[in-house]
């Protein structure tokens, strides 16, 4: 447990536990933290010591009163439960507080600790903490992440996403790319693999990826400030200033928390046209504030609020045909990725359960440039020399998720939850043209707009069979409404402007079931099956409007089936973690682009994958640690849809056959409360291709690379280096540039270059 209130401590040890332990409000101040295995006595005297007095009344139910009221002895008290385990890893992916170990599915919860001490700030610097999980290189806040080998292809289109990405409980992203927000004062990242439809619905068909921000606290006034500078080979410095302040504003009843960051990432790529260098700098701003209330004890309300701006200059990739880190365009390719969300939770027990409601408002404005010269003669522009295209988004969605959970203790949990959302999202475009960059005209323009509404019942039930079996079974019911308006001139010859006005709606049922068996020494062993479900939609854009086999793509599907092992060996010091999956993808959506450069979506075929997933920590001494993880898995196409194309690679793009990565540790403690720390990480990545496209499918990955850091930590001060890909490795990861010039010139996105980064921080 981590340090907090004495009342979250004391509700966290009742779920570990599965006691219920009453009165919690009766317990004031702040608890240290707490790992290990214990007694339930031995727990309760440590989080209590001094604050408040406790009664084991049974062996399920603990009560907790004013120091004061401490009970009198009673001779006919029945022994103490037996010794459980208080475990470190607390999971609320699942809509409620849950033992990680205890839980059939395949999870990775990452807590503040470890993404301090392996110096991860964002989603890309986690892809190295947790199994199977990728994400795409063109560019801050434009890319997109991937789970478990599912992939979709490199593009961000209409699609929606594979993977649902979250603040707290609310969905932050539908069709858009990654906002890439900033891992600052976060409590844990959840990932969790494998089709999530039956509690989070349509979208996250290959997991879900959320950020568990740290709440307001009452009991202490605290801050903390830090700072980051860095240096790239051939490139610019990089900086970056972070700081929170928790302030109780009402004794007892209200406190605030609040945090705020600045990053600058330096550049490393070179235009040589334009006779820049490092053109690929990125700025990132943003901050988050909450204030929670405690109505009771046993009722909380929290209003919160964040923002984020992203700006980066340019892409990140270059072309083959150019020496080095260096390529040659015509225009700046600079990115504007502004994500902004208010929400409202509000959690309470009732007669009937725990009830938690989430109300969210979330603005999610992104806007893209790109150098569009290769294509001009699509265009009928022959004559023109410069060709720019620019893309903008702006999304406007309101959320509202309420969920009733049962109490843990007892043989039969449920849960019952119902979901409502509304969107809408603005998307023009246009390509201009010009000759030697003197009033360039307009030749393509789409003026496009998408409301969507979703709303949604489900709920699970879990049962314990006896004798060390549960079974869990559950569901989600949807429906979705799309309607789309598209306005689309064209000033070229043989071009059609149209409009159009079209609207569906798509009906939805995704299971979920599970089965496990938990060893008497807590080992477990579970099998699960579980679906993934995305919405259809409709293709707008074009030269021409699109023949009938394009002018809409269908929803697609997929079903996971899974067996899984969770275990603990050699006297506790050897925790591993594995799921082989066989999966079924039917009408695979994916973002395509025309000949022209201009998007369209498609359903490409079926596809199957089955692997192979691990993920284990082992502490051979006192002070050292190697955390692991690997994926090994077969993606394949087993049927090509013939209004797609005729014939498609028979792998799906951008899933490497294996890939993992290793994190070695070793802690020393000093004098005077100091300590020294020491890590070394190494990744690898392996071979995939990157469309469906075998003609347009250049092979990426088989690299590694890794980090190396040196840490000295006190009580309030911390001071670490960071040694980032320290071979200086320049492979090929896994994303597009420029879709103006693919197929045309070979584009490659290279690692960033070895780069040292010092940081310092202090608490207060």
């Amino acid at each position: 447990m981590p340090a907090q209130s004495r009342a979250e401590a004391l509700i966290d040890l009742a779920l570990q536990s599965g006691v219920s332990i009453g009165g919690v409000g009766n317990c004031p101040g702040r608890s240290a933290a707490l790992t290990g295995a214990y007694t339930l006595k031995d727990a309760l005297e440590r989080l209590t010591a001094g604050a408040c007095a406790f009664e084991i009344v049974d062996a399920r139910v603990v009560r907790i009163s004013p120091l004061r009221r401490t009970p009198p002895p009673s001779p006919r008290l029945p022994p103490p439960p037996p010794p459980s385990i208080v475990s470190e890893v607390l999971v609320t992916a699942t809509k409620r507080v849950e033992d990680a170990n205890r839980l059939p599915a395949s999870i990775s919860v990452i807590g503040a600790d470890q993404l301090e001490t392996a110096g991860v700030k964002d989603a890309a610097g986690l892809m190295r903490l947790a199994a199977g999980m990728t994400t795409t290189n063109l560019g801050p806040g434009r890319d997109k992440i991937m789970l478990r080998g599912i992939s979709d292809g490199a593009f961000t289109g209409r699609t929606r996403s594979t993977v649902g990405i979250f603040l707290d409980n609310a969905p932050i992203t539908y069709n858009a790319p990654d906002p890439d927000l900033r891992l600052a004062d976060v409590t844990t990242v959840e990932v969790v693999r494998g089709p999530q439809g039956a509690l989070y619905g349509a979208g996250s068909i290959s997991g879900v990826y959320r950020i568990i921000t740290r709440k307001p606290e009452l009991d202490a006034f605290h801050a903390k400030l830090g700072a980051l500078t860095g240096w790239t080979k051939s490139g610019s410095a990089s900086t970056s200033l972070e700081a929170m302040v928790n302030a109780p504003l009402i004794e007892g009843r209200l406190a605030a928390r609040l945090v705020a960051y600045h990053d600058l990432e330096g550049g490393y790529l070179d235009d040589v046209n334009l006779r820049l260098s490092n053109v690929d700098r990125t700025i990132r701003d943003g901050g988050r504030l909450a204030v929670k209330a405690w109505l009771t004890p046993d009722w909380t309300v929290t209003l919160s609020g964040a923002v984020q701006q992203l700006d980066s200059n340019d892409t990140q990739y270059v072309t083959a045909s150019n020496a080095g880190l260096q390529r040659a365009n015509r225009v700046r390719e600079n990115h504007k990725n502004d994500f902004a969300q208010v929400g409202l939770a509000i959690e309470g027990a009732t007669p009937f359960g725990q009830l938690q409601s989430s109300t969210a408002y979330i603005r999610h404005a992104f806007v893209s440039q790109y150098d569009a010269s290769a294509a001009l003669s699509r265009f009928g522009a022959s004559a023109a020399d410069l060709g720019v295209y620019q893309e903008r988004a702006k999304i406007d969605m309101v959320v509202q998720d309420a969920v009733l959970t049962s109490t843990a203790a007892g043989r039969y949990r449920w849960l019952a939850g119902v979901y409502g959302a509304v969107s809408n999202e603005d998307s023009p475009s246009e390509l201009r043209v010009g000759v030697n960059a003197l009033a360039p005209r307009a030749v393509y323009s789409e003026i496009r707009s998408d409301r969507l509404s979703e709303v949604a019942a489900y709920g699970e039930v879990s049962i314990d069979l006896g004798s060390g079996w549960g079974l869990a079974f559950g569901g989600r019911g949807s429906r979705i409404s799309r309607r789309t308006s598209s306005d689309v001139t064209v000033n070229v010859a043989g071009g059609q402007s149209r409009a159009m006005i079209r609207k569906a709606d798509f009906s939805n049922w995704s299971p979920k079931l599970s089965l496990q068996y938990v060893f008497p020494n807590g080992a477990m062993v579970y099998g699960l099956a579980t679906e993934g479900y995305r919405a259809g939609g409709f293709n707008s854009g074009g030269l021409v409007a699109p023949n009938p086999a394009r002018r809409a793509y269908r929803p697609d599907r997929l079903r996971n089936y899974e067996l899984g092992a969770k275990l603990n060996l050699l006297d506790q010091r050897l925790d591993v973690r594995a799921a082989a999956f066989y999966d079924l993808w039917d009408d695979i959506q994916s973002d395509q682009y025309f000949p022209s450069g201009l998007p369209y979506t498609a359903n490409v075929g079926d596809g199957r994958n089955v692997g192979l997933e691990v993920e284990a920590t082992w502490r051979p001494a006192p002070g050292w640690a190697l955390q692991s993880n690997a994926l090994f898995d077969d993606p394949k196409i087993t049927r090509a849809d013939p209004r797609f194309a005729s014939r498609i690679q028979n792998q799906l793009p951008g899933v490497p056959d294996m890939s993992f990565s290793a994190l070695l540790t070793y802690e020393r403690p000093l004098r005077d409360g100091l300590t020294l720390l020491f890590t070394g990480q190494t990744t690898y990545v392996g071979r995939s291709r990157l469309t469906f496209d075998p003609a347009l499918s250049p092979v990426m990955g088989g690299y590694f690379t890794g980090r190396l850091s040196a840490q000295l930590k006190g009580p309030v001060w911390r001071l670490a280096a960071f040694l980032d890909n320290p071979a200086n490795t320049q492979a090929d990861t896994f994303a597009y540039g420029n879709p103006f010039s693919f197929g045309q010139v070979r584009q490659v996105t290279p690692q960033r270059p070895r780069t040292l980064s010092l940081v310092a921080s202090r608490t207060f």
